[in-house]
């Protein structure tokens, strides 16, 4: 299952798949997981989770920007679907990407695009999520977050059970009563940085989910894994913790049965929702965090004419 992993994330950074998936990858079964090439096609699939009772994150796919002006583009690109989510009243959020807003440049040219961003959400509502990235720039995207939550309240960002330093971020953290997306983490990372085995991360996983309820900030488990949910829904019993502090997270196409039972049962259910041309990486990080899945089993690999290996629907 390792070896499987591995292959899928060094697949994810593969910049030739990535052209050829933009291309075709919506002929053999992004579709699934993916909610359209724009933000119109993105809206009408959020319409319909809507109405189903599901809230969502929205993701513009994108990431690894080399040049200012790519970066400015995305920036603007987000703060139209800002727009667009505010006028249509959708119980939605965004998630970002610092490396889509030009990170890899330089800080300051990721700190001023965020704020474009958080100043068009601010006026429209809408909570932003600063995804996490590898544990390359987990530092500067903890820095970037905490800079700006001293001047915006609706923004949040991601911490990875699978780290090592983990802990420690969640004690900085903890002063800036921060709105956190929990998660097991989804980049191959060194074993000097990271748990490799599962049993260590996700104890590492029930860790920081209890440590972040009891000190009482908004807490979203993102997981598909039934024993992490069933430990998050005790440790609300046991401490009495409200439902409206936490919600669970999951991916949109995946366990969709799951995710609404935990809506019947009267859980906050929000869906991360991807959209755009650009989600080979994506959809390759899911692979490999989810390798028995059923996030997997309606495919297959094909590697006809281009030599290389897309995803296609049986």
């Amino acid at each position: 299952m390792t070896a499987l992993r591995n292959i899928f994330l060094f697949l994810s950074k593969n910049k030739r798949l990535t052209m050829v998936a933009k291309k075709y990858g919506f002929r053999f079964g992004a579709s699934r997981y993916i909610a359209g090439k724009n933000i119109t096609e993105a809206v009408e699939v959020i319409k319909s989770l809507d109405r189903k009772g599901l809230s969502v994150t929205v993701d513009c796919l994108g990431e690894f920007v080399d040049n200012e002006a790519e970066a400015n583009a995305t920036a603007n690109h987000l703060v139209k679907l800002i727009e667009t989510l505010g006028q249509e009243s959708l119980d939605a959020e965004i998630s970002v990407k610092l490396t889509s807003l030009g990170l890899d440049i330089s800080n300051d040219l990721a700190l001023r695009n965020m704020k474009r961003i958080l100043d068009a959400a601010e006026q429209q509502n809408i909570f932003v999520t600063i995804d996490m990235e590898d544990s390359l720039r987990c530092g500067q995207t903890l820095e970037i977050f905490t800079l700006l939550k001293l001047n915006y309240k609706d923004i949040g960002t991601v911490i990875q059970a699978y780290l090592y330093r983990t802990m420690e971020d969640m004690h900085v953290l903890n002063p800036y009563s921060p709105s956190l997306r929990l998660v097991k983490g989804a980049y191959k990372e060194s074993p000097e940085v990271a748990f490799s085995e599962k049993q260590a991360i996700d104890d590492n996983f029930k860790k920081i989910i209890e440590m972040h309820l009891r000190n009482g900030h908004y807490t979203a488990i993102a997981t598909h894994d039934d024993d992490i949910i069933e430990y998050t829904k005790q440790l609300v019993t046991k401490y009495q913790i409200p439902y409206s502090q936490f919600e669970f997270q999951l991916l949109y196409g995946v366990k969709v049965d799951r995710q609404l039972e935990l809506r019947r049962e009267g859980y906050k259910v929000r869906l991360y929702v991807p959209f755009g041309e650009d989600w080979f990486g994506y959809y390759m990080r899911r692979m490999a965090e989810y390798p028995a899945n059923p996030f997997l089993h309606k495919n297959k690999f094909t590697g006809k004419k281009t030599g290389i290996h897309l995803l296609q629907k049986e």
